[in-house]
Formats: structure tokens, sequence, C-alpha cells
């Protein structure tokens, strides 16, 4: 858990501007209230259970296991959730929060358009109008998930400055927070970003872990004796 400052040890908390402070006093504010509520967390499992598609299968991968030799190796299978990965876990409980807030826009980054998806399905879901910022680079190299984005109905903006990738449309995309984030809210697609979007993130996608840990359990009797994730987005 992080302090109350938002650390997670040497990592984490607020570097913004001060006008910003108490915007993200007002998320933190929202998002721990709904947190703690058993009807928030009724309508988020019930939509895991009835949309996302969990608890995705945890896989035993036999012929990996006997190719590489000595362990047993099991699969999470993420990529099966509705939208083809573990991005619409975080993307449903923000769009929630928004909802909550009483926003009138999400506001967000892609890269190669799978957070952009996510975020437009999970909007689409309970309402709410979707503003994607990517590169243009990304754009001509990800065709099939911007054309699901704008089937979805999310408003997309091309980024045509500096390189034209991830890092200049996480800058247009919170440019474009900051003009209105009375109004918006910005749903970042990491644990990255001020207090308290790392923490939120961590929360949403718990249940990977949560799910891994019975499942195994119940299949082997025991937990495993080692973890791999990945870690380049951290969520």
């Amino acid at each position: 858990m992080p302090d109350e400052n938002g650390f997670f040890g040497e990592y984490g908390g607020q570097f913004i501007p001060p006008e910003l402070k108490s915007v993200m006093d007002e998320i933190t504010a929202a998002y721990l209230e709904i947190r703690d509520s058993a009807a928030f967390q009724h309508e988020l499992h019930e939509l895991q259970s009835t949309y996302i598609g969990r608890p995705s299968p945890l896989f035993y991968a036999k012929r990996l296991s006997e190719h590489l030799g000595g362990a047993r190796i099991f699969l999470k299978r993420e990529d099966l959730n509705h939208t083809g990965a573990h991005k619409i876990n975080h993307c449903i409980g923000e769009a929630l929060l928004a909802k909550h807030m009483g926003k009138k826009k999400v506001l967000a980054e892609t890269g190669a358009g799978q957070h952009g998806v996510a975020l437009a399905t999970a909007c689409a879901l309970v309402g709410i109008p979707c503003e994607i910022h990517m590169g243009q680079v990304d754009i001509e190299k990800e065709h099939p998930n911007v054309t699901k984005m704008k089937i979805l109905g999310c408003k997309l903006v091309a980024v045509t400055r500096g390189t034209a990738t991830l890092k200049d449309a996480v800058d247009s995309a919170f440019e474009a927070y900051l003009q209105d984030p009375v109004n918006s809210i910005y749903a970042i697609g990491s644990v990255v970003g001020p207090h308290p979007f790392p923490m939120m993130v961590r929360d949403f996608q718990q249940v990977v872990g949560e799910e891994a840990r019975a499942q195994f359990l119940a299949l082997e009797g025991r937990l495993p004796t080692r973890i791999t994730a990945c870690v380049g987005g951290g969520s």
C-alpha cells in the first residue's frame, strides 16, 4: 500500500503543478470512497464476470514445459479477456470512477492501441465520451486498433509533433486534460503518473494475482515456486 502521500517506498507521490493539487485530491477522495463501497464492488465484480469474462483461465503449457524440461509452466491467459489483454481490468474501473464523479469526458493516450481500445470499450459501456491521443506513426502502424476505437465511438486525436509516437501522445493528452480538469478525467494506462493513479491501477489489476493464486492452489494443492510477469507498462 502507498503511504498517505502516495509513495511506494522511494517511488510514487505527486510531482504536479500547484493548480492540479486540488484536482488530484478530489480524484483520490472519490476513489477511496467508491473503493470501500459495497455497491461499487458489486458493480465491478458483475462486469468482471459478465463483460470482461473473468476469471481468465490458468493454462498448463504441457508441450512448452516438456520442451524446456524441469519446470511445469502455467500461463494466466489475460489475452482471453474481452478486448484481448489485461488493459480492460483497470479501464472498466476508471470508467466507473468517471461516472461516479459525474465527469463528462475521459481522456487517455495510447501507443499500440490496446489501452485505447480497452478504454473506448469501457467508456462506451458506461456511456461517457472518450478521447484518445495517438501518435501519427502509431496510427499508421496499428490500423486494426484504430478502426476498433473509431467503431466504439471515441474521438481519436492524431499527434504529429516530435516523434509522433507514444511519448508525444502522452504530452498531448495531458495538455488536453489540463484545459478542463473539472469536467474530464485522465485515465492513465499504467502504474505511472501522480497519486492516486498508480494505486488505482494496482488495485484494479490485483484481480489477476488473486485469481491465479486460487486457481493454482486448486490445480496443484500448493503455491507456485516462481512467478514471472512482464513489467513493461507495469500494470
